[in-house]
């Protein structure tokens, strides 16, 4: 049986371990997780867009209800996360216990009461986001299994952030992971073999979900990991889950302002056709897959930075920084250069005889490329500032990407400028959110370095 380390000892391998082997040993695993996330739910628009592409284009309507779902289990995920990495680091390991147990337990009542809130209106709901009739026989059944599995997905965030929290990102990978494979697994036989259709497809996502969801139960359930879920631990104050939702915020705001902006961004899409709705879901979850990786490797990066600032190690927290950054960057240039070139190649893999479908998602995807290399340091940002109590900050870099920026111009730029502007709205969002990061980063690094000097000034007396 694996060796699984204690408290202390995953402690001193926190904060001793040199910064590059620490942050890649737990970037590898969490960028996998990424990855197998990635490309499970890209497998559902890659077998469902095989159906037509009408079926292609509810996918993309229903993922706004996914992004509602995403914002509440990553929310109370990472904002748990962030308090138990810094708890970790200053050795307060029954608050850290505290925090995940609650956001375990508020992570499933919140995913009832919002998944099973919206299936009782479902129709309304997608007719309200635009849904037309052409999509709406695909959206139903596909948004159905959705949201029936939301307490179980919800609740699968949380878990598997508290493990990459406490410095176990392989535990985490495997739940996540053997989920995903079974997604990919099950996506055509309940689809084709099964003759489920768009439905199939989400049933399959919901049975990995649940599968997933029952590995993390079991590491935390048989003890392989440092926070146990104990319900005695389940929180009787009001003031700490306050605390996991502000700490979280950035994270709701980034994924809750995903859902507004995908449903802004199809309704805008929309006016150009069941093609121009199909293209667009294609090409952002290309993007996506791309994008995802430098997430992933932010949630590596995560709670070493956590872990460290907790400890007063401003140093190790600077120096975890600049390397993710560099790493992430090098990674976005590659692969946004890649992603250029292949992005006609890429679209005819979803609809292959479909010229207008490929020549609208192309463009899309070759726009949001030239941005990519930018995340590298805007997202590893957010993160940053996250994970060592700057919420306010965070919540304020994460609501313009998706919000301040991208909503203005999906209005304005089509009106302007027609499909082109719908193509064009988030890399425009993306730069300018970029700009904005910078001065956040600098202010922050700045502090770092005092405290860091005041605290050897401590030291030396």
């Amino acid at each position: 049986m694996a060796h699984v380390p204690n408290s202390a000892e995953q402690y001193e391998k926190m904060i001793g371990t040199p910064i590059p082997q620490l942050v890649s040993s737990l970037a590898i695993p969490t960028t996998i997780s990424m990855l197998v996330t990635v490309i499970y739910n890209t497998a559902d628009t890659y077998f469902v867009s095989q159906i037509n592409k009408s079926a292609s284009a509810a996918v993309g309507m229903v993922y706004t209800l996914m992004a509602i779902l995403q914002a509440v289990g990553y929310g109370l995920g990472m904002g748990a996360g962030s308090l138990i990495s810094r708890k970790l680091g200053e050795k307060d390991d029954d608050a850290a216990e505290r925090y995940a147990v609650s956001a375990f337990v508020a992570a499933i009542l919140a995913g009832a009461v919002v998944g099973w809130g919206c299936l009782a209106g479902l129709k309304p709901i997608l007719r309200a986001l635009k849904c037309t009739d052409t999509m709406l026989p695909y959206a139903v059944p596909y948004a159905r299994w959705i949201l029936l599995a939301a307490p179980v997905s919800c609740a699968s965030f949380v878990l598997n952030n508290t493990l990459r929290a406490e410095g176990e990102s392989t535990l985490a990978m495997w739940g996540l992971g053997l989920g995903g494979v079974l997604n990919i697994v099950l996506d055509p036989l309940f689809i084709f073999t099964l003759d489920m259709g768009a439905g199939g497809a989400a049933l399959a996502t919901a049975v990995s979900q649940a599968v997933s969801f029952v590995i993390l139960l079991l590491f935390f359930l048989t003890g392989r990991s440092i926070v146990r879920l104990r319900l005695r631990s389940v929180s009787r104050h009001f003031r700490d889950y306050w605390l996991i939702f502000s700490t979280g915020l950035p994270t709701v705001c980034r994924q809750g302002l995903g859902s507004v902006a995908s449903a802004v961004l199809n309704m805008q899409a929309v006016l150009y056709g069941d093609a121009a709705v199909s293209a667009i879901t294609i090409a952002n979850k290309l993007y996506v897959f791309v994008r995802n990786l430098v997430i992933g490797i932010g949630q590596g990066f995560q709670p070493v930075a956590g872990y460290n600032f907790g400890a007063k190690r401003y140093d190790r927290v600077r120096g975890a920084t600049y390397f993710t950054m560099l790493v992430g960057t090098v990674l976005m240039s590659v692969l946004a250069a890649a992603g250029f070139l292949a992005a006609p190649g890429a679209l005819a893999l979803f609809r292959r005889d479909d010229a207008e479908v490929i020549a609208i998602g192309a463009l899309a995807l070759r726009a949001q490329c030239v941005v990519l290399p930018l995340f590298g340091v805007s997202t590893v940002t957010n993160m940053l500032l996250q994970v060592t109590g700057q919420s306010g900050q965070a919540t304020f870099l994460s609501l313009c990407r998706q919000g301040i920026f991208f909503v203005p111009f999906i209005l304005l730029l089509p009106q302007l400028i027609g499909l082109l502007g719908v193509q064009l709205a988030q890399p425009a969002a993306d730069l300018c959110t970029f700009a904005v990061t910078l001065p956040f980063l600098l202010s922050f690094l700045r502090r770092l370095k005092l405290w860091e000097q005041a605290e050897r000034a401590v030291a030396e007396k």
